[in-house]
C-alpha cells in the first residue's frame, strides 16, 4: 500500500473514531438531567416553617422543592411559589437563583423568569410562555401554597 493511501485511510478512520463517540455523547438525552413532566394541578399544600423540611426558607434567597413547586423566601423576605416545570419544554428543573434581584431559572435551556412569571429572555423555538406562579399565605408559622 502506498504511503499516501495509507495516511488517507488512517486519517478517515481516526476522524471517524474520534467523531462517532462524541456525536453519541453529545445527544440531547445525555445533556439534560431533568425529566419532562406534566404541570401539577390543584396545587394546595402547607409547609410548617419551623420544620426541618423548611430549614432553607429561614434565610432570604433560600428555596425548597415540594410537589413540583419551587417555594422561595425571596431577597426581600417575601414568600413566592412557582411551578418547578419550565414553560419552555416542561422539564422539572426550575430553581430560584440570587441573580438580578432573584429570578426563577431553568438550566436545561437557560430560561429565565421574573418572580411574577414573566419570561426574561427569548429561547429559540419557544412560545415565551409565562411561568406558573402560585398564591402564598402565611398564618403564624404555616405557609400555604395554593392556586
Amino acid at each position: 500500500m502506498e504511503r499516501k493511501k495509507f495516511l488517507r485511510t488512517l486519517g478517515a478512520g481516526a476522524a471517524f473514531a474520534i467523531t462517532f463517540p462524541c456525536l453519541g455523547s453529545c445527544s440531547k438525552d445525555s445533556e439534560i438531567e431533568g425529566e419532562i413532566v406534566t404541570q401539577p394541578t390543584n396545587v394546595d399544600f402547607t409547609i410548617d416553617l419551623t420544620s426541618s423540611e423548611a430549614a432553607k426558607l429561614a434565610n432570604n434567597g433560600g428555596f425548597i422543592l415540594k410537589n413540583l413547586v419551587v417555594v422561595v423566601k425571596n431577597l426581600e423576605g417575601e414568600f413566592v411559589a412557582a411551578t418547578q416545570i419550565c414553560s419552555h419544554e416542561q422539564y422539572d428543573q426550575v430553581r430560584f437563583v440570587n441573580q438580578d434581584g432573584g429570578i426563577f431559572y431553568c438550566d436545561v435551556h437557560g430560561s429565565r423568569f421574573s418572580q411574577n412569571g414573566t419570561p426574561l429572555n427569548e429561547i429559540p423555538n419557544s412560545t415565551s410562555k409565562a411561568l406558573k406562579i402560585y398564591n402564598t399565605s402565611l398564618v403564624g408559622s404555616i405557609l400555604r401554597v395554593f392556586e
